[in-house]
Parts: structure tokens; sequence; C-alpha cells
């Protein structure tokens, strides 16, 4: 077996009983409850972006002060005056952040990644809630900010919503683990920035030194290679000559 630059359980972090030590970021867009609360409990750092602390403090009524994040961050003209005094009372860092030419969400992240340094913190991935939903243009920005990561930090960045989730692989090449009964039928690799020069396996359609592109080829709609029943669904193996954007579908069926 080659070896692996990374290797990551994506969906890991939504099991009750996964082992990924994350910290959360929550954007400004729509939560679905279930996700907060299992990511909640598992995260070390805790933080949301601007007007997502009013997203939290709607879903979270009635025990407002069992989910007090650990900072708030942005420029602050989405977060009410309501919210924003509610977790400052109860000792919330509140960091404004002015600078226009970055989103929120890249300097949350910034943040973030500061304090996972100053606290010493031993994390295995930053997981971020929002950003896939509503606005092309705030999805595409998400994306950039994954563009971003990775000259901020060296840590896997997760962007989960509804039924999608989004990792923007590096160059080199991974082993991905899509066998924890969270993972949807679908599955894609996105040539965002640029040509990229693919190889994997465990998909269906797999790709064998291709290149991906915009105008030639894109691997959106693939899903995982078949397997009898009982069987564990095998590894996707990724190696790609530069950043190449990994989604793949969520089960919101599963009980």
């Amino acid at each position: 077996m080659p070896v692996m630059d990374e290797e990551l359980t994506p969906l890991d972090c939504l099991l009750p009983s996964g082992t990924q030590r994350i910290c959360l970021i929550i954007l400004n867009q729509p939560l679905e409850e279930d996700y907060v609360r299992v990511l909640w409990n598992k995260a070390l750092l805790r933080a949301c972006a601007d007007g997502a602390a009013n997203h939290l403090y709607d879903i979270t009524a009635g025990q407002r002060d069992s989910f007090l994040p650990d900072y708030i961050s942005g420029d602050f003209d989405s977060i009410t005056a309501e919210v924003k005094a509610f977790y400052a009372e109860r000792g919330c860092r509140l960091i404004e952040t002015a600078d226009q030419d970055l989103t929120d969400f890249t300097k949350c992240l910034a943040i973030m990644v500061e304090e996972i340094h100053r606290q010493k913190l031993q994390v295995d991935t930053i997981v971020v809630l929002g950003g896939l939903a509503g606005r092309l243009d705030q999805t595409m920005a998400s994306v950039e900010t994954l563009y971003h990561s990775l000259s901020i930090t060296q840590l896997p960045l997760l962007i989960i919503q509804g039924t999608s989730l989004a990792h923007l692989l590096r160059p080199g090449s991974h082993k991905l683990g899509v066998n924890t009964g969270l993972e949807g039928e679908w599955c894609s690799l996105i040539p965002v920035g640029g040509p990229c020069q693919t190889h994997t396996t465990g998909l269906k359609w797999n790709l064998d030194n291709q290149v991906l592109q915009f105008g030639k080829l894109v691997s959106t709609s693939n899903t995982y290679e078949p397997v009898t029943t009982g069987n564990p669904r095998k590894p996707v193996t990724v190696t790609t000559d530069q950043p190449l954007l990994w989604s793949m579908g969520i089960r919101r069926d599963r009980k």
C-alpha cells in the first residue's frame, strides 16, 4: 500500500461514538439541531461567525446557558443587539474583525487556529456547520475559505450542512473512510481552482491519472464501488497534483 499524506473518515465527527477530536465553527445559516448537539458535545473549542450566533440563540431556546460559544467574531453587522448582549453578559468573547477583504468565516477560522495553538489543544479536525446552502455566492465564498485554509492550518477543514459535506484535498495522496453508515449515495471530485491530474480507487467510476478541469471533465454524481451485502465499503483513495474539492452526501434518514 502506498503511503498516504492524509487519512480521514469525514463523517466520523457526526457519530456519537466517533473518535475525532474536533473544534467547531458555526456560520450564519440555518442549523440542523441534531448536528449542533452531537458536534457541540464533542468540540474542544466552539465559535460563531457573526450572525451565526442568532441561529444558535434561536435553536437552543430554553437551554441557552448550555450552548455558550467560546467566542463570536466578525464585523457584527449581522448579530442582533439582543443576541450580542446575551452572550456578552455570559462571558463569551466578542472579537470584532473589520477586514472587509476576508469573509467572517475566514477570519473566524484564523482566530480558531490561533486559539488551538495558544491553548495547546490536541485537535484532529475543524468542523464547520453551514455555508453550503442558500445563496450561490455565499457557497462559493465557503469554498474559497477552504482554499485559504491550506495556508492557515494543516488540520482538515470539513464543511457540513444538510445532506452535504465539503473538504478540500491538498496535493498528495488521501485515504477517505466511507463506511460509517452515515454516507449518502453520491460523492464528487470538483477541480474548482484549476486542472487537477487525479487517480482514484474505491469509486464506481474511478479516474486513472485523468485531468479534471471545468469545460473538460468533472467527476460529479459519482458513487462508491459496489460491495456485496454485509461487506464493508472500501475506502476511497485520491491522489491529486493540485487542491481538489471532495464532496459527499450525508444520509438524513438514519435512525
